[in-house]
C-alpha cells in the first residue's frame, strides 16, 4: 500500500497534466457539441489525454534508460498507437448522416495507451489515467448529454453554419 501511496505523491505533476489535457480536450468538445457536430466532448478529452499520456510514457522510459542504445521507447508507442488507430477506425460506423462509435474508438485508443504505461511499469499513471476515464465515460456523458439536449438544433450534422455556431454561444 506504501508503494502506491509513494507513487501517487510522486506523480501528482503528471496526475496535473493529464488532468490538464483531459480539461482542454474537453472545452474543444464542447464547441463541437453545441455545433453538433459527433465528435464531443468525450472523444476530445479522451484522444487529448491520450496524447498527453503517450508523451509522459515516452519521456519517462527515456529518462528511465537513457543509456540504452537500441531502445526507442517513441517508436513502439508509436506504432502500437497507429495499429490501435486503426482498430478504432473499424469501430466507428455511418449510418446515413450519423456516426456511431466515436467516444468508443477514443476509448479503445486511451485503453492502449494505459496499457503501454502498465507495459513500462507506471502504475500509479496508469491507474490515475483510467480513472480520469471513468470520468469521461459516466460523469461527462451525463453532462455532454444535457448539452446537446438544451443548445444543440435539428441539424446536427449541418456544417455550414459559423452564423448558427455564433448564436448558440451567445446563448451560453
Amino acid at each position: 500500500m506504501n508503494f502506491f501511496i509513494a507513487s501517487f505523491v510522486q506523480y501528482q505533476v503528471v496526475f496535473l497534466q493529464l488532468i490538464l489535457a483531459l480539461l482542454l480536450g474537453m472545452v474543444l468538445g464542447v464547441q463541437r457539441t453545441l455545433s453538433g457536430k459527433n465528435a464531443g466532448m468525450r472523444t476530445y478529452s479522451l484522444v487529448s489525454m491520450g496524447c498527453a499520456l503517450l508523451v509522459i510514457i515516452a519521456q519517462t522510459v527515456i529518462a528511465t534508460y537513457p543509456t540504452k542504445i537500441n531502445f526507442d521507447p517513441l517508436s513502439l508507442a508509436g506504432s502500437v498507437m497507429q495499429g490501435i488507430g486503426f482498430l478504432g477506425a473499424g469501430l466507428i460506423i455511418f449510418h446515413g448522416t450519423k456516426v456511431n462509435g466515436l467516444t468508443t474508438a477514443a476509448g479503445i485508443w486511451i485503453s492502449a495507451a494505459i496499457g503501454i504505461a502498465v507495459g513500462y511499469e507506471m502504475y500509479a499513471i496508469a491507474i490515475f489515467a483510467t480513472l480520469l476515464t471513468l470520468i469521461v465515460f459516466t460523469l461527462l456523458w451525463t453532462f455532454e448529454s444535457k448539452v446537446r439536449t438544451r443548445y444543440a438544433h435539428d441539424s446536427i450534422f449541418d456544417d455550414a453554419d459559423s452564423e448558427e455556431d455564433s448564436q448558440i454561444i451567445k446563448k451560453i
